[in-house]
Order: C-alpha cells, then structure tokens, then sequence
C-alpha cells in the first residue's frame, strides 16, 4: 500500500529534465502544415474511388487549418507591433523630460523658484474673468484678474507671491476660475502645466507614464499639450 500511495503521490514536483522533456512532448503532438497536407494526401490516396471524398468537405477542411494557421500568425505579427508601438511611444515619452506639460487638473506645484502656470477653456469666452489661488489647506493666498478672455484657450501665470509680495513656500496649490458667461456666473475649466521629471514604462495596460515634479505620475495619453520649460 505504501508503494502504492508513493506512486499516486500528484504532489511530488516535476524535475527540469521531466518539464523540458513534457514541452517535446507537447511541440511534437501539435499538427503542423506539413502533417495536414500530408494526412490529406493520404486520405485522397486510399480514398474509395466510388465515393471520393466530397469537394466541399475537403475544402472546409483546408479552410479550417489556414485559419487556424493565419490567426496564430496575426497573433504573433500584432504582438511584434505592440512592441515597436511601446518601444516609439517610451521615446516620444522620453525627449518630454525637463519639459512642462498640460495636465487636466487644477491643481499644480509651485517650485522653491519660478512661477506656476495654467489655462482656462473656455467655448464663448467670458467677462470679468477672475482666478483664485488656494493652498492645500484650502485658504485663499491670492486672486489674479485676466479681465475679458476670448473663446479657446487662456494662458496665465502666477508668480507664486501672496497679496503682500511674499514669496510662498513650495507646494501643491489650487487654481480656480470664475466669470461671467451669457450674463452668468460660471466656473471655468483650469488646467495647468507642470514639469516632467522623469518617465515610467509600466507593463501589461499600465503603458507609459510621466512623472510630474510634486504631482506624482500621469499617463502619458492624458497630456493635454506640451511646452518648453521657461
């Protein structure tokens, strides 16, 4: 009994050798071109001479194979461009660094230096066009006028002082917009532009990803527009 349950024992794990000897195993039971077309030469040759085999039958049968065949071969001609697409894309991804990109968010990082840049989007335009900066506790720091913008879109900056010419301290702030549009009130759409520090190539659907100072990472499709880092 003991040898017995020694022999049934599924638990034990297969060595290298059996591994690689089951994957020659494996690759000889798959059906090739050659063998089909030699199995069906075979069957035209012993077939009864008073009932051939039917010629729709025979090619349905060639049919199926080539299908078979052209879809395991397009599977691996679309994997090879997947790749090429990824390898393009990480390069494109790649010269953006030490730029400045558009990101579908209002919300931007102001550096120890230099000032923090957005846009406003806007279909008719809008009067009394009024941007508020909040800083991550959700306190107003500064209101800037751009007055009368037109339709499209409208580039501002802040130069990252508060209402009494103090310089802020780095950090994530807050970019909102109001005006008047069609004789109301409205919030506008902000975006804003932050910089790209390094580039992420993620696996599987994760694909490629930029890395934004201060904003964390954003896929590569989601850059609204990119611009040099001034």
């Amino acid at each position: 009994m003991t040898a017995i349950n020694s022999m049934l024992n599924l638990n034990t794990p297969l060595t290298a050798e059996q591994v690689a000897a089951n994957k020659k195993v494996d690759a000889k039971q798959q059906l090739q071109q050659e063998d089909f077309f030699a199995l069906l030469s075979q069957q035209l040759a012993y077939q009864d001479p008073f009932k051939p085999v039917d010629n729709s039958e025979m090619i349905a049968q060639m049919a199926s194979f080539t299908t078979a065949e052209g879809i395991t071969t397009m599977g691996t001609e679309f994997a090879g461009m997947k790749e090429v697409l990824s390898s393009s894309q990480a390069l494109e991804a790649s010269s953006l660094v030490g730029k400045k990109v558009l990101i579908p968010s209002n919300e931007g990082y102001l550096a120890e230096t230099g000032d923090l840049s957005g846009s406003i989007n806007t279909k008719t335009g809008a009067y009394n066009t009024m941007v508020t900066v909040e800083n991550s506790a959700g306190v107003v720091v500064r209101k800037i006028s751009l007055g009368d913008i037109g339709a499209g879109n409208k580039r501002f900056s802040w130069d990252g002082l508060d209402k009494d010419d103090k310089r802020l301290p780095e950090d994530n702030y807050t970019l909102k917009a109001n005006g008047t549009v069609n004789n109301k009130g409205e919030e506008l759409t902000v975006a804003t532009y932050a910089h790209v520090e390094s580039v992420s190539l993620g696996g599987g659907q994760a694909g490629v990803n930029l890395n934004l100072q201060g904003l964390g990472g954003i896929k590569l499709s989601d850059a609204i527009e990119v611009a040099e880092n001034k």
